[in-house]
């Protein structure tokens, strides 16, 4: 008698994934993308772009500089 009920129950896992299950690899799967797509950009930035600037020299000192190597500053 127990074998005839058997048949006719499927296993649980045999009906495909569940849809929290497809919503988490979706999630996952995008949160992968984006963090190799952020670490991919910054590795082309470093090669590519110069390196940024400390700080911002003042016209001032620009003057100062150029005063001292022999150059006239531009507008004088």
């Amino acid at each position: 008698m127990a074998d005839q009920f058997e048949d006719k129950v499927p296993p649980s896992d045999a009906k495909g994934l569940n849809p929290g299950m497809i919503v988490l690899i979706v999630v996952v799967g995008l949160l992968v993308i984006f963090l190799v797509g952020n670490y991919a950009l910054y590795v082309y930035a470093q090669r590519t772009l110069p390196p940024k600037k400390k700080k911002p020299v003042s016209k001032k000192k620009l003057k100062k500089e150029r005063l001292k190597q022999g150059v006239s500053a531009p507008g004088e």
